[in-house]
């Protein structure tokens, strides 16, 4: 996976970088079926005009789609755990998606109760 980091406005950056590496890594594990060459991820973090928050946007190229997910915390980390666990929503969505996993779900008729059965 290609991943770059931006930060806009912020200097102490070093709180965020072991959680963005454990967020990369579980990433990794659901993206495993695509090539690494071809995912890219783009971590844009920033300070919000006039509030005490912090933002993170995030964008997931993939050969078959582009996500977005961002998110706003006072704390870095924060914001980085909320962004990142949204993205891997969208990314286990996307994949049953593609999966067709709403075909292959069964449909099996509502089982009697005994008190239907003798009626």
């Amino acid at each position: 996976m290609k991943l770059s980091v931006s930060f806009k406005d912020l200097e102490n950056h070093k709180s965020v970088e072991k959680e963005m590496e454990h967020a990369v890594g579980k990433l990794n594990v659901l993206l495993k079926n695509y090539q690494p060459e071809l995912v890219q991820l783009h971590a844009v973090f920033s300070k919000v005009p006039r509030k005490d928050e912090h933002a993170l946007a995030l964008n997931l190229n993939l050969p078959t789609g582009t996500l977005h997910a961002t998110a706003q915390n006072g704390h870095l980390r924060a914001c980085c755990k909320k962004a990142f666990s949204e993205i891997e929503a969208q990314v286990k969505k996307h994949q049953s998606r593609l999966r067709k996993d709403y075909e292959w779900k069964r449909k099996r008729p509502r089982e009697r109760t005994s008190a239907e059965a003798f009626s």
